[in-house]
């Protein structure tokens, strides 16, 4: 792939207008976190002079900036972290082109619609054609959507394939086609699985977890993660007419009560016996989980990591001590 057609993104914006532009989004964390040593890009971030107590992603999104000749990039201004705008600004000043985005606060349906219409314009899209790319791009994610009901509704897809299958649905791995007959093609053969046993279904809020084990650590104590929350919002999952609907109902970059809503409702289809809340060490998010835990009616664990590897003692013993708490 060229790599002038190339645009790096540090979390979900709107694929539609950059394919419709002739360009191809490659989503950063995705790069970061499956680099063969993630935490060499850690490492490679503190070097250049990114502090120890920032957020990991933010250093890993720097790293696979540089390792993927990165020229060109969507930051989101607002509707993420102040950590990703100052990224934006040390990128800035090492040569690459930054393009703004903001999701406005409030959701305000007008500001949206022109924060939608200035990334058009600075990537030399036409919003008619940015709309044809949302009906391609629904249809391509729309194999996504299945499996993620076989996982919660029939026990035939693993909390961890759910993962990864929704969360690279923030830039389609750079050919939408492609994936979209891959993700048919893991349908076929997850329809032909025998269900899973049931086990204790739990919910994971939050943001992706940066630890490299934890779905399976969730498994082998008799756990099943039938709800991925933040990822189920990078696959698009409601049926809109438009891109300023789809962008409007997208949860991830809004407040946390708009969050609530959607996680009660979820909680509601999906039946989870108890809540798994993620936060990442220095993220802002963590503060939310007060609030969190004064909304929702269910069990829920708090689970703080930091560098990517596998959970350290004191997590596994806290979800052990969780898991038999949920059984007795």
């Amino acid at each position: 792939m060229p790599e002038d057609l190339r645009i790096g993104i540090t979390t979900t914006v709107p694929a539609e207008i950059i394919y419709a532009a002739g360009l191809v989004p490659v989503d950063l964390n995705n790069r970061f976190i499956t680099a063969r040593d993630p935490s060499k890009l850690i490492e490679e971030a503190e070097q250049a002079g990114f502090p120890r107590n920032i957020c990991a992603w933010i250093k890993g999104l720097y790293s696979a900036a540089g390792r993927e000749g990165i020229r060109r990039l969507v930051a989101v201004a607002r509707g993420d972290c102040s950590n990703t705008h100052a990224l934006a600004e040390i990128l800035e000043i090492e040569g690459v082109d930054i393009i703004d985005f903001s999701f406005p606060y409030g959701r305000g349906e007008a500001e949206l619609d022109a924060e939608l219409g200035k990334l058009c314009a600075a990537l030399g899209a036409s919003r008619q054609a940015a709309e044809r790319e949302k009906e391609r791009l629904d249809r391509c994610r729309a194999p996504v959507h299945e499996i993620d009901r076989l996982t919660w509704e029939e026990r035939r897809v693993t909390g961890e394939e759910n993962h990864l299958w929704q969360i690279n649905c923030s830039d389609l791995r750079g050919d939408p086609e492609a994936f979209a007959a891959e993700a048919e093609s893991f349908l076929e053969a997850a329809v032909a699985r025998r269900p899973m046993p049931p086990g204790v279904r739990l919910g994971l809020i939050g943001i992706p977890p940066i630890c490299s084990d934890l779905y399976r650590t969730l498994e082998s104590l008799g756990g099943r993660v039938v709800f991925n929350e933040m990822q189920r919002q990078f696959s698009m999952p409601y049926r809109t007419g438009s891109l300023a609907e789809q962008y409007r109902r997208y949860t991830y970059p809004y407040d946390i009560f708009f969050r609530l809503d959607d996680i009660e409702r979820e909680i509601e289809r999906r039946r989870p016996d108890a809540i798994i809340h993620y936060v990442q060490s220095f993220c802002f998010r963590g503060i939310q989980d007060r609030l969190v835990r004064a909304r929702l009616k269910l069990p829920v664990l708090t689970l703080e990591c930091d560098r990517p590897g596998p959970l350290d003692a004191r997590n596994r013993t806290r979800l052990e001590a969780f898991m038999e708490m949920l059984e007795a």
